[in-house]
C-alpha cells in the first residue's frame, strides 16, 4: 500500500521529474523541480493555493514517482519526452504535433540531387525550410529539376561516374544529365546546383533574366512552343516568389510565436522566417489549458514542439516572458548546435512582427469559435428533435451499441458515446463477446449491456469520482428494432436501472428509417437535423465494431472458422478474408479461384474447398 505521507518524507532535495499515478497506474500528471523535495510536496499542503485543475489532479493521485536527474536542463528534457509518450491528461498538451517538410540538396555527393525530408541531419547537406506545405515543397523540387536539369533518382555515383551502359528515360527527355553513365559536365552541373541554392535563398533575379533571354531568343527563331515553355517557367517563378514577403533586411533565420485564448481554446500561432522572409505560418490548438497561464502554455509549446522539429532557428520572438528561460534556451543550443536565443521584443520590427502574429492568431480563433458555435447550434438542434420525437428532456449523452460478427468468426461488441450531438471518443469502449458461441446478436448485446452497467455499478459502490463507466447515459439507442430494445430493457430492469431505450431501425437497403420507442416506430423526416444525426450515430457504432473485428482478425485474436481447416493458418487466413472478404464467397470458389489466392497452393486449395464441400474431392 502507497502512503502519500510517508512518501513525501522520503523526497530528496535534488533536481529530477515527479510522474503522478491514478489508482488504475496511469500516468496523469508529469511535472521537473530544481528541488523535487519542495515541488512534490507542495501539491499536497492544504495551505498552498492550487488551481481547480490542480486540486482536481491530486484528488486523483493514488501514488507517485520520481526520477533524479544531475541538472534542472536533464530534467527538463525528461519531463518533455514522458509528457509525449504518455500524453498526461493534466498536463497541457501540444493537439497536432507533427514534422515540416524541408528541402535537401545533397551537396556532400559528387552530382548533388534535391528531395523532400522532415528530418535534418549533420551530414554535410544544405537544407532549406521548414516549409508548411508538403504539396508546395514537391512543387518546388519538381520545377528545379526541370529548370536546372539536376538527376531525380537517388542512384550512388562515384567520382567518375557508375558508367551504365544504358540512359533512362530523363535524359532522353532532357531532365538529366546521365552523370550515372559518365556523360555529365561535372563543372557545369556544379553551376547548376549553385543556382538552385541561390534560388532557394531568395535570389531569383538571375534565373528569371534567363528564362527572359531564352524566351526571346526562341520568340526570335520562330519556336513558339519552346518560348511558351519558357514563359510559363517563368510565371511559376512569379508565383513561387509571391509567397515570399520581405520582413527583415538582416536575413536571419527566426520563429514568431504568438498566442490567442478565449475561456475555452487556446491557439499558438508560429510564423517561419527564413533568411528574412517569411515562408510561411501555422497555427496549433493546445489542449488542457484551463486555468492555465499563457506564460507556462507558451513554455509547454515552445518543449513540445521544438522537441519534434528537425529545425530550431537562431531565434524565437515571444509575446512575454516564460519560466525556465535559460534552461530551455540551453536546451534548443544543444540541439541546434549553435546558440538560440528567446526574445521578448517591445520595440521596432521584432516587435511588430509578433504584434502580427498575434493578429492572426486572433483571427483564426474567432473564426474558429465562430465555426464551432454554428456546428454547436446545429447538433443542439438535432438533440432537440430526438427529444420531441420520444418526448424526452434532458438528453446530453447518449449511447449507441452495435455487435459484428462475421460468418465464421467470433462477435464482438461496440459501445459509441455522443454528448451534445457529437461524438465524445475517449468515452468509446469495446468488447469482446465471452460467453456466446457463434452468432447470437441478442445473447451477445445482453452480455456487452450487462458488462457495461455492472461495471458502472461497481464504480458507484467504490466511489470512483471518475470512473471508466460510470457515467449514465440519459438515452441507449440500439442497432437494431424491437428484439435489441426488449434486451437492452431486460438487462436494465434486472440491474434495476430506469433508462430510456430506443432503437434505430434500417429499411430494407440498411438505410436508417425511423427508431423504435414504446413499442412504436416513430417515422423521421429524412431532411431534418435529428434523423441525419441518427444516422452518424448508427454509422459510427457499426464502424467502430467492424474495426475492432478486423483489428482483431488481423492479430489472429477471434477465432475462425478457416482456423479449422488443416493446412491453413493465420498467413492463409488473412490471404483468404483480404481476398474473398466474407466466409461465404470462400465456400462458393472452385479450386481454381482458392489458388489465385497469395500463399495459397494446390493442396491448401483443395484443403480448404473439400473443408466446405465433404466427399465432393477424392
Amino acid at each position: 500500500m502507497f502512503d502519500i505521507k510517508e512518501e513525501l518524507k522520503k523526497l530528496p532535495d535534488k533536481p529530477g521529474v515527479y510522474i503522478m499515478h491514478d489508482d488504475n497506474d496511469t500516468i496523469i500528471y508529469v511535472g521537473k523541480a530544481i528541488i523535487l523535495k519542495n515541488r512534490v510536496r507542495s501539491y499536497f499542503r492544504e495551505s498552498t493555493n492550487k488551481t481547480t485543475k490542480i486540486r482536481q489532479m491530486v484528488e486523483h493521485v493514488s501514488w507517485f514517482e520520481y526520477v533524479v536527474t544531475g541538472s534542472e536542463l536533464e530534467a527538463l528534457v525528461l519531463e518533455n519526452n514522458l509528457i509525449k509518450e504518455h500524453k498526461p491528461k493534466y498536463n497541457t498538451l501540444l493537439k497536432d504535433d507533427k514534422t515540416y517538410p524541408y528541402i535537401k540538396i545533397t551537396s556532400n555527393e559528387e552530382y548533388p540531387r534535391i528531395s523532400m525530408v522532415r528530418q535534418v541531419k549533420k551530414d554535410n547537406a544544405r537544407y532549406f525550410g521548414p516549409f508548411t506545405s508538403s504539396y508546395a515543397v514537391k512543387d518546388t523540387i519538381e520545377f528545379l529539376q526541370r529548370v536546372y536539369n539536376i538527376r531525380p533518382c537517388n542512384k550512388r555515383i562515384d567520382d567518375k561516374g557508375s558508367r551504365d551502359n544504358d540512359t533512362c528515360l530523363y535524359y532522353h527527355m532532357h531532365r538529366c544529365p546521365a552523370p550515372c553513365a559518365g556523360l555529365a559536365d561535372k563543372e557545369l552541373y556544379s553551376e547548376k546546383v549553385k543556382g538552385v541554392i541561390n534560388f532557394l535563398s531568395g535570389n531569383y533575379k538571375p534565373l528569371v533574366n534567363e528564362l527572359k533571354s531564352k524566351m526571346e531568343k526562341a520568340s526570335e527563331e520562330m519556336d513558339y512552343e519552346k518560348a511558351m515553355e519558357y514563359r510559363d517557367l517563368i510565371k511559376s517563378v512569379s508565383q513561387i516568389t509571391q509567397k515570399q514577403r520581405i520582413t527583415d533586411s538582416d536575413g536571419d533565420d527566426r520563429d514568431v510565436i504568438a498566442l490567442a485564448r478565449d475561456k475555452e481554446s487556446v491557439i499558438i500561432q508560429v510564423f517561419y522566417i527564413r533568411g528574412g522572409k517569411i515562408i510561411g505560418r501555422e497555427h496549433h490548438y493546445m489542449d488542457n489549458t484551463l486555468e492555465a497561464e499563457s506564460k507556462d502554455i507558451i513554455r509547454d509549446f515552445i518543449l513540445q514542439f521544438y522537441a519534434g522539429t528537425p529545425y530550431i532557428p537562431r531565434e524565437l520572438l515571444l509575446p512575454l516572458p516564460i519560466e525556465d528561460k535559460e534552461v530551455i534556451e540551453e536546451l534548443l543550443s544543444e540541439k541546434r548546435g549553435s546558440r538560440v536565443h528567446l526574445l521578448v521584443p517591445i520595440k521596432g520590427k521584432k516587435e511588430k512582427l509578433v504584434e502580427l502574429a498575434e493578429r492572426n492568431a486572433e483571427i483564426v480563433l474567432r473564426q474558429d469559435i465562430e465555426k464551432v458555435k454554428s456546428e454547436e447550434a446545429r447538433t443542439r438542434g438535432a438533440v432537440r428533435e430526438i427529444e420531441e420525437l420520444l418526448e424526452l428532456s434532458g438528453i446530453v449523452r447518449m449511447e449507441a451499441y452495435d455487435i459484428s460478427n462475421i460468418s465464421g468468426y467470433d462477435s464482438v461488441g461496440s459501445m459509441v458515446v455522443y454528448e451534445n450531438g457529437k461524438p465524445k471518443k475517449n468515452d468509446y469502449r469495446k468488447f469482446k463477446i465471452k460467453t456466446v458461441e457463434g452468432p447470437n446478436d441478442y445473447a451477445s448485446m445482453s452480455e456487452v449491456l450487462t458488462r457495461r452497467f455492472s461495471h458502472g455499478l461497481k464504480e458507484e459502490e467504490e466511489g470512483k469520482s471518475y470512473g471508466r463507466f460510470n457515467r449514465f447515459p440519459d438515452l441507449i439507442m440500439m442497432d437494431g428494432g424491437k428484439g435489441q430494445v426488449h434486451i437492452a430493457m431486460e438487462v436494465l430492469s434486472s440491474l434495476k436501472l430506469d433508462i430510456p431505450v430506443c432503437g434505430m431501425v434500417k429499411d430494407d437497403n440498411h438505410r436508417t428509417r425511423g427508431l423504435y420507442y414504446n413499442d412504436l416506430e416513430i417515422p423521421i423526416e429524412k431532411n431534418s437535423e435529428g434523423f441525419k444525426l441518427i444516422t452518424r450515430i448508427q454509422d459510427e457504432a457499426h464502424r467502430f465494431a467492424i474495426e475492432f473485428h478486423r483489428s482483431l482478425r488481423s492479430s489472429g485474436q477471434v477465432h475462425s472458422i478457416l482456423d479449422d481447416i488443416e493446412g491453413v493458418g493465420i498467413k492463409r487466413r488473412r490471404a483468404l478474408m483480404h481476398y474473398f472478404e466474407s466466409i461465404e464467397d470462400i465456400k462458393k470458389a472452385e479450386v481454381e479461384e482458392l489458388k489465385k489466392v497469395p500463399s495459397m497452393d494446390e493442396r491448401s486449395a483443395k484443403a480448404v474447398y473439400s473443408f466446405f464441400h465433404t466427399g465432393m474431392l477424392s
